[in-house]
């Protein structure tokens, strides 16, 4: 039986939409589909942690046992906050480090997913579109630096929010995070590397 431990924000627990839209869950679905014994997502993720705040949920969580594999997705609150891309690339490596021994030390076992542009939704209505799309590129520049030289996986998702970023039925209400429609977009993605990973 594999089990799976998903790291976030928003994007994480997928804001708005059921839990069964979300990606981790839509992921395990698809897992399950293609034939892997896959427990249920144990996700700690909240809407607005910035890097340093998962960190601390992940000490309050306390966890001690490992799982079969990890995904980390953090960063668009810091961006959006205004921080640092330095600030980002040293709590990000904390984090990253976290997830590897959650994963049993495993790199390989561990997948980070880019940040998602919020600037291409209409919440960003009247902001500085390209700065924040130069923002979010610094921002994902270091995530995927870092992760392959752990030896961990990347999965691109920031073009598809792109491109989705203004069509109704890949958003929320909010006008700002995205529809089941654009997770099922990543969960595919994922599950494909997860398979890979794991020879099946």
């Amino acid at each position: 039986m594999y089990t799976y431990l998903a790291l976030g924000d928003s994007y994480t627990i997928g804001e708005m939409v059921p839990a069964t839209e979300n990606f981790p869950n839509q992921t395990v679905g698809l897992l399950r589909a293609a034939g892997m014994e896959v427990t249920d997502p144990v996700i700690i993720a909240t809407t607005g942690w910035t890097t340093d705040e998962l960190a601390t949920a992940i000490m309050e969580h306390n966890i001690h046992e490992t799982f079969s594999f990890v995904t980390l997705l953090i960063g668009v609150n810091n961006q959006y906050r205004g921080r640092s891309v330095e600030n980002y690339s040293e709590e990000f490596t904390g984090l990253l480090h976290q997830a590897i021994g959650f994963a049993g030390g495993a790199t390989n076992k561990v997948f980070v997913l880019g940040i998602p542009d919020w600037g291409a939704t209409p919440f960003a209505e009247g902001k500085d579109r390209d700065a924040i799309a130069k923002g979010i590129d610094a921002y994902n520049d270091v995530c995927k630096e870092i992760a392959l030289a752990a030896g961990c996986h990347h999965l691109e998702v920031t073009e598809s929010t792109r491109q989705h970023g203004l069509m109704d039925e890949f958003m929320v209400a909010d006008l700002l995070h995205p529809s089941g429609k654009e997770y099922a977009i990543w969960a595919e993605r994922l599950a494909g590397q997860v398979t890979q990973a794991f020879g099946k």
